[in-house]
């Protein structure tokens, strides 16, 4: 099948955006291909998922169904901490709920010397972060370790900057766009209306991170007081906060209390 033949076909089911990225990222469709894509893009299956990949913080990423497409909200996550890493060259950094490794990534190829651990409790989902951290050349810097931040995990060593996109959106949200019931409902969605797994990082992180450390996280829309409630009532301190290029306040960053 002809390459303007193929964008026809994935323009009428999906958008003119849609059909300009698949087309330039497969070499020579086949037929069945291009219509097998078109019922995927009229089912509401996001593009990264289509051609598994997704460019984050100018790094291209490998992604499945067995993760959260990398975003850019998260972009934001990222930017904090290389905002206050830069006379920290060395870094140990831990990623909690890595998913496709997107974010630990990003900073160990902008960090330096930097390395650290990243953790998920999906087998699936650390296949895909090993993939992506082999792809980028980073195993010497990154280890991936399953596991949960629910649990006191005994870490080997402390961490100068912990980092977490963790699920953040409440059960009941109808919020959550049609591109998002095609990732991982682990990862999306929290109990105690979303803020579940806040309440568990901000118990157990605190014994993972070095004495001048900070954690940084990403938030859901409006949660911002809550989760600030829960860390500083569990022996945190707040340091600031973040917002996205749409003016919501994405990123808090706290470090343990003295």
């Amino acid at each position: 099948m002809e390459i303007n033949q193929a964008f026809t076909i994935l323009q009428t089911a999906g958008g003119i955006r849609a059909a300009r990225i698949i087309t330039e990222n497969i070499k020579h469709p086949s037929k069945i291909r291009v219509l097998w894509m078109a019922h995927l893009l009229r089912r509401g299956v996001p593009v990264a998922k289509i051609i598994h990949q997704k460019w984050f913080y100018g790094i291209k990423f490998y992604t499945n169904r067995h993760t959260l497409d990398p975003r850019p909200d998260t972009e934001t996550l990222v930017s904090a901490v290389l905002n206050d890493a830069h006379n920290n060259q060395s870094p140990k950094i831990l990623d909690l709920g890595t998913g496709t490794g997107c974010i630990i990534c990003a900073l160990v190829k902008n960090l330096g010397d930097a390395s650290g651990v990243a953790v998920d409790k999906s087998r699936r989902a650390l296949r895909v972060a090993r993939k992506n951290i082999r792809d980028l050349q980073l195993t010497t810097k990154i280890k991936t370790v399953r596991a949960s931040f629910d649990f006191p995990y005994k870490f080997n060593q402390k961490f100068d900057i912990i980092v977490s996109n963790p699920p953040y959106i409440a059960p009941n949200d109808t919020r959550v766009d049609i591109g998002a019931t095609h990732d991982p409902a682990m990862a999306l969605y929290a109990p105690d209306n979303g803020l579940a797994a806040y309440k568990s990082i901000a118990q157990n992180a605190i014994q993972w991170l070095a004495d001048d450390g900070k954690i940084y996280l990403e938030i859901g829309i409006d949660q911002g007081p809550d989760i600030k409630d829960i860390f500083i009532r569990h022996g945190w301190n707040l340091v600031r906060s973040s917002r996205d290029l749409m003016d919501i306040e994405r990123v808090l960053v706290f470090e343990r209390a003295h």
